[in-house]
């Protein structure tokens, strides 16, 4: 099973990477290929840089990453005197997580948000924070990605054009299936369900390992595979679970909290060098009270959804998660080559 998925990403990530070099020429279509942006003159002032902005999201507006982007937005202009504009483009208007981080790299998108599993495939170890039950609290998990570890991997995708500004919060991914699968008690209870995961390995893994089969699927694709039937089961954190009412499709929740979801909110790079420093210490102030405010409303959402998916029909388990954690222990490695050993030692701690 393990083959089989990384060879199918494999190949998916060598056609991303060979549309990626073309940069100046973006083989996108649809509206991302139609939209243009960056730094324009001001007609007020010929000397007067203006810039606009187009953050795009594969989430609607009910998720928090758009919520506190509207903060970002609205510190940036104020701070700017309006001269920096930025502009959302939530539900997938611009593309799927995938479209949006190539539309970074290529040009044609200006900023997102999205899992840091998303990013691993142009630097495999941005995915390291989603390794399987590696953390047991927020805190523990922001201590790691807010560190220097971090930060040193992340510096690596400034050759993909992409620059971090923040880290911005989706919970712990749980699984929720439906009312033919049945509820999930033990590991027995994933054998051989069909479960839609992002085009995400680390998650894939886990899940392979936990005997389910994973299918990848864009997210903004979801909902109707599952009413459709298409699947027997997904898994994404609490909050993205009820903000995208996926209460209505699923009847199960369990609480397995197997992989912990940092996300990037990312600008393009060739931006972020063409700004002066002052510019520059506006949008990472910015992002990082938008990081804050995420984090938040993040954090209790987590605990406060559970009881209102309960309110909504969902039935919750609780799995033991210690014989999740035993089934996953491969996991670690599969990924340590790829990682080095300096990383996995500094991942022991947790």
């Amino acid at each position: 099973m393990r083959k089989w998925i990384a060879a199918i990403l494999s190949c998916g990530m060598l056609l991303s990477l060979a549309a990626c070099k073309n940069t100046g020429n973006s083989s996108q279509t649809g509206q991302t290929a139609e939209l243009t942006s960056g730094v324009t003159k001001s007609s007020d002032d010929p000397e007067q840089e203006s810039i606009t902005l187009r953050i795009g999201f594969s989430t609607d507006r009910s998720d928090p990453r758009v919520q506190v982007s509207e903060t970002f937005k609205a510190m940036v202009e104020e701070q700017t005197q309006g001269r920096i504009t930025v502009e959302l483009y939530p539900g997938g208007e611009l593309g799927s997580d995938a479209d949006l981080i190539k539309g970074v790299i290529n040009g044609d998108v200006d900023m997102t948000v999205s899992s840091a599993g998303n990013f691993a495939g142009y630097v495999p170890r941005v995915g390291a924070s989603a390794l399987p039950f590696l953390f047991s609290t927020f805190e523990e998990a922001w201590e790691f990605v807010d560190g220097e570890t971090e930060k040193q991997i992340e510096e690596e995708l400034t050759d993909f054009n992409i620059k971090v500004l923040a880290h911005f919060d989706n919970g712990f991914r749980c699984v929720t299936t439906s009312e033919s699968a049945g509820s999930v008690h033990s590991v027995s209870d994933m054998e051989g369900i069909k479960i839609r995961t992002p085009r995400n390995q680390m998650v894939m893994e886990t899940l392979s390992a936990l005997g389910a089969y994973p299918y990848v699927l864009d997210f903004t694709k979801l909902y109707d595979a599952l009413k459709n039937g298409e699947f027997d089961a997904q898994e994404n954190p609490v909050p993205v679970i009820y903000n995208s009412r996926l209460y209505e499709v699923q009847s199960y929740l369990a609480v397995t909290n197997h992989s912990y979801d940092m996300m990037l909110f990312v600008i393009r790079n060739d931006i972020w060098e063409s700004l002066t420093t002052e510019d520059q210490q506006i949008l990472k102030n910015a992002a990082l009270e938008a990081q804050k405010q995420d984090r938040e409303i993040i954090q209790t959402q987590t605990t406060q959804y559970i009881d209102m998916l309960k309110d909504k029909g969902m039935t919750i388990t609780y799995p033991d998660l210690e014989e999740f954690r035993q089934a996953t222990v491969g996991v670690y490695d599969y990924f340590a080559e790829s990682y080095g050993e300096e990383l996995m030692e500094q991942l022991k701690k947790y």
